[in-house]
């Protein structure tokens, strides 16, 4: 079966199960796990941040990241398809008291100037204020775009006058960085907070990480263990994400590839595929995704006209080549 669902499907390779068994671990609540201390200084570094958090999943880093900038009963601004508010089940308001308001976009791409219009100010007691700005790169509902680095520049310039705090989603961000070339830690210092993910183009089993400043990221080790995130011997798992990044980092170029020979193939315009997500629109989702299961290709329905298409690194070009042909097969009908 050639799953292209998503890249989250991903199994660990021999050489990171290797790792894992191997890890030195130790209480990671009482912060005793030299592999997940490693992980986080290593994250930290490469996100140009101070300190960081090992989490579970990404939500649990974009909600904690959220409300390390935002109390209850301010909000968070963002894209109306973010994941912080499309697929996090509306966890910044059940769990934290926060609200979140959105700016529709129609491709995900940043607009700076349609954001800060729509900024309220503290200090009115009318008004529910804007405490932050969450961006998300790349953005998955838009199709695996990269944020322009100018905009976000821009944005990060406003928000130091403004005192609005931005939230970076960067559950992507390592597939930004290698599309645009830029570093990681270029997109990590535009943001006051930031959630990177290794259970997606890394191919780490499980886990992401928040990063921030060495006084947020304290009070961050207590809402995750509020949340139930604290973990004991997770050494095995940060041993994953430690091998990811040695490892599979510079390799997401050849997805990206994948990606845009898919698009050729069947007649999206490869100009627009800027990471690892192919979308498809104008389709019947729903019948043309069973029946490429039937033939053994697997991907998403995101919409019932759009299918989503997501290479990662257990899908090799033989894969991705046979799955073309299937789905030009069955789009041609």
């Amino acid at each position: 079966m050639i799953d292209l669902r998503s890249d989250t499907v991903t199994r660990p390779t021999p050489g990171m199960r290797r790792a894992m068994a191997e890890a030195c671990v130790g209480d990671d609540v009482y912060g005793e796990d030299p592999s997940v201390r490693a992980l986080e200084e290593r994250v930290a570094d490469l996100m140009g941040h101070e300190a960081a958090l090992f989490v579970p999943s990404g939500t649990m880093g974009n909600q904690i990241g959220m409300r390390l900038v935002c109390e209850p009963g301010q909000e968070v601004l963002c894209d109306a398809d973010a994941h912080v508010v499309t697929y996090e089940m509306g966890a910044a308001a059940a769990v934290f008291g926060i609200s979140t308001r959105t700016v529709v976009s129609g491709t995900g791409r940043l607009d700076v100037d349609a954001l800060i219009a729509q900024v309220r100010p503290r200090g009115d007691w009318h008004l529910t204020a804007t405490a932050a700005v969450a961006v998300e790169n790349t953005h998955n509902r838009g199709g695996g775009l990269v944020q322009p680095l100018g905009e976000l520049q821009r944005l990060w310039e406003w928000s130091r006058g403004a005192g609005v705090a931005v939230h970076l989603d960067g559950a992507r961000v390592w597939n930004a960085a290698v599309a645009a070339g830029v570093d990681p830690a270029t997109y990590g210092r535009l943001a006051d907070t930031a959630s990177v993910c290794l259970s997606k183009g890394l191919g780490a089993p499980v886990g992401s990480v928040l990063v921030a400043s060495a006084e947020r990221i304290a009070v961050a080790r207590l809402w995750r263990k509020r949340l139930g995130g604290g973990m004991r011997q997770a050494g095995v798992l940060a041993a994953a994400g430690l091998h990811a990044l040695d490892h599979h980092l510079g390799r997401l170029a050849e997805d990206h590839a994948h990606a845009r020979l898919l698009a050729e193939r069947l007649g999206v315009d490869p100009a627009g595929v800027e990471t690892n997500i192919v979308r498809i629109d104008g389709v019947n989702a729903p019948v043309v995704a069973e029946a490429a299961k039937a033939r053994g290709v697997l991907v998403s329905q995101v919409a019932p006209t759009r299918l989503r298409l997501v290479t990662h690194l257990d899908v090799d070009r033989a894969g991705v080549e046979r799955a073309a042909q299937v789905l030009a097969e069955l789009l041609d009908r």
